[in-house]
Order: structure tokens, then C-alpha cells, then sequence
């Protein structure tokens, strides 16, 4: 399994930096976020270390993803919120920090939690015409 040395994350899979660990197979392991945003709030990451979605193996990404469920139901049975939010950024203009893919699992308990995620909608801004040739564009791209 490929680490990196100076990742934390691929620290605290190899037990050298101490975590609240919620959940650990073979391939995953999930923690709590040190910021704990909302009461709960949970990284999941791949044992192998990849930097983000984009350098992620198809194997390394079903075995990550298929663990999300599982956990994400375990917080909704132990605190109850109203709601989760499923959060991955990918490189440093998207607010990646930690260079090694991991995705939040964030417990909403309502308005006023601390968390917004927010954007702007630009519904104006594209005709139908327009989302038709973004959509064949990505299309056109994808590597089966």
C-alpha cells in the first residue's frame, strides 16, 4: 500500500499521530476531524495514499465509497441530525488542505450549527443549448 511520508493523514492510518478512529478495514479508514465543524463530523479516506479525486485508482475509490453509507447511517443513528452533508474538495483553490483524498461527512442539526455551504445559482446564465454542449463536452472526456 503506497504512503507518503510527510502526509498526515498517511501518519495517522500508521498509528504515528493519535486519531479518534470511528471505523477501519483493510482499505478505509474514517476519523473524526480534529475542527469538528458539527457534532460528529467525520473524514473517510483510502488507506493508500492518493492525492485527490483525480489521481484516484477506480478500485481505491469503490472500496472508499462503498464504506460512506455504513458510517453516515452510524451518525444518523447516533446523533440524530436533520440531515449530512457529503463534502470533498480537490485541490487548493477548492479548499483542499490535506493532500491525500478524503471526504467529510458533516451531521446538520439546523440553521444555526455553524455550517453554510453556500453558492450562487446561475440558472440566467445558460440556455438549454448551452447545458447540452457543457454536458457532450464532459461527455466527450470520459475514460471508460
Amino acid at each position: 500500500m503506497t504512503q507518503v511520508d510527510d502526509c498526515i493523514f498517511c501518519k495517522i492510518v500508521n498509528g504515528e499521530i493519535p486519531s479518534a478512529k470511528v471505523y477501519e478495514d483493510d482499505d478505509v479508514y474514517a476519523f473524526l476531524d480534529i475542527s469538528q465543524v458539527t457534532k460528529g463530523h467525520t473524514l473517510i479516506i483510502p488507506k493508500e495514499h492518493t492525492k485527490d479525486i483525480y489521481h484516484t485508482d477506480s478500485g481505491v475509490a469503490e472500496k472508499l465509497f462503498a464504506q460512506v453509507p455504513k458510517i453516515a447511517s452510524a451518525l444518523k443513528q447516533s446523533f440524530e441530525p436533520i440531515g449530512l452533508n457529503l463534502l470533498n474538495n480537490n485541490e487548493e483553490p477548492a479548499g483542499q488542505s490535506v493532500f491525500h483524498l478524503h471526504i467529510h461527512l458533516i451531521p446538520r442539526y439546523g440553521a444555526e450549527d455553524g455550517f453554510e455551504p453556500q453558492w450562487t445559482v446561475h440558472t440566467d446564465d445558460y440556455t438549454s443549448e448551452d447545458l447540452q454542449q457543457i454536458a457532450s463536452d464532459i461527455g466527450r472526456n470520459i475514460q471508460n
